[in-house]
C-alpha cells in the first residue's frame, strides 16, 4: 500500500483506535519518537509517554468521538485530514496534518481546530 491509500488507512486506523478509546492500539500506530503538536492545548506531546498523555487527556478524558470528513495528500508520506470531533467539550472541526515514515507509522501530527 502506498501514497494516498496508505495515508487514508493510517488515518482510519487512528480514528478507529481513538473512537474505541483503545490507547494501546493508537500508540501502536506511532514511531517511538513521534510528536503531536496541538496549539489548541498549548502543548507539544513527545514520544509514546507524551502521546499516551495526549490520548488519555483529550480523547478518553473528553470522550471524544472522531468522524473522518476528508483527506488531502500534501506530498510523500503527508496528508491533511479534516475531521469532526464531538465529546464532552461540545463539537469542533479539526485538521490533522499527518506524517508517516517508510513503515507506515505516524511520526508527527500537527493538529489544529478550524
Amino acid at each position: 500500500m502506498t501514497g494516498h491509500n496508505l495515508l487514508r488507512a493510517v488515518a482510519d486506523a487512528f480514528i478507529a483506535a481513538t473512537n474505541a478509546f483503545d490507547v494501546e492500539a493508537a500508540l501502536a500506530l506511532f514511531t517511538p519518537d513521534a510528536v503531536i503538536d496541538d496549539p489548541s492545548t498549548g502543548q507539544r506531546f513527545e514520544a509514546h509517554a507524551g502521546i499516551r498523555d495526549y490520548l488519555e487527556r483529550y480523547f478518553l478524558g473528553y470522550r471524544t468521538v472522531t468522524r473522518f470528513l476528508s483527506i488531502k495528500r500534501l506530498g510523500e508520506g503527508r496528508a491533511r485530514v479534516r475531521v469532526d470531533f464531538s465529546g464532552d467539550f461540545g463539537h469542533e472541526i479539526g485538521l490533522l496534518v499527518l506524517s508517516v515514515d517508510a513503515d507506515g507509522l505516524i511520526d508527527r501530527i500537527d493538529a489544529e481546530l478550524e
